[in-house]
């Protein structure tokens, strides 16, 4: 799992990272329209970009920048980032508006706290065109990471989308074993990351806001 690691701040309207398409759901099955994600890290901020041009069914609820739980029942993007030595996980929901929601696991589907913690200083961001293509972000403290999950070269991450709603599909970026049902829970999922400089970068340009 690739992030990139910028030397310069990365800037919403300005972004300027490598994005990875999906193009096949849980199953193997091609989609008409595949998700794009991008990962990176500047000085002090870990970046989250996703993007889709298909129009999203978003939560009800959904309103920009506001935490709002149970985003994974309409369409949202997703990262799972593990800690190194206790298994411990962060799940982080971006809704294409950017609507956000996080919880920590100390095990597969095992909740750190009953009750929705936000995570504090989260900042989002996100751009809706007239023909239903959204691009959206989140960054998030790195020091928070860091002292959470242990966040470094040994951290372990899987990036999803749940797309198509209410016939929902499901997208994981690492391949689904055969024969399985979605669980984006699933620990051999998460994968190592390459903190990379440079090199894979290619310019991003967002969608075209609707006109007022």
């Amino acid at each position: 799992m690739l992030i990139e690691h910028k030397n310069e701040p990365l800037h919403w309207g300005a972004l300027d990272l490598a994005l990875f398409g999906i193009q096949t759901d849980w199953y193997g099955s091609q989609i008409d329209v595949p998700a794009a994600f991008g990962l990176a890290i500047d000085h002090g901020s870990f970046w989250f970009v996703a993007s889709c041009r298909k129009p999203a069914l978003l939560h009800p609820d959904a309103r920009p920048g506001k935490f709002t739980p149970e985003l994974w029942k309409y369409d949202v993007a997703e990262f799972f980032l593990s800690h190194p030595a206790s298994g411990r996980y962060l799940e982080f929901n971006l809704a294409p508006n950017g609507a956000w929601w996080s919880a920590e696991f100390t095990a597969p589907r095992v909740r750190a706290h009953e009750d929705n913690v936000e995570i504090p200083g989260v900042k989002t961001y996100a751009e809706l065109s007239p023909d239903g293509s959204w691009l959206t972000a989140a960054s998030i403290q790195l020091e928070l990471l860091e002292a959470r999950f242990g966040f470094g070269p040994e951290t372990k991450m899987n990036v999803t989308f749940i797309l198509n709603s209410p016939e929902q599909k499901f997208l994981t970026a690492t391949p689904a074993p055969k024969g399985t049902e979605p669980d984006f829970h699933r620990s051999d999922l998460f994968q190592d990351i390459q903190i990379q400089d440079g090199g894979l970068t290619l310019h991003q340009t967002p969608p075209t806001p609707p006109t007022p």
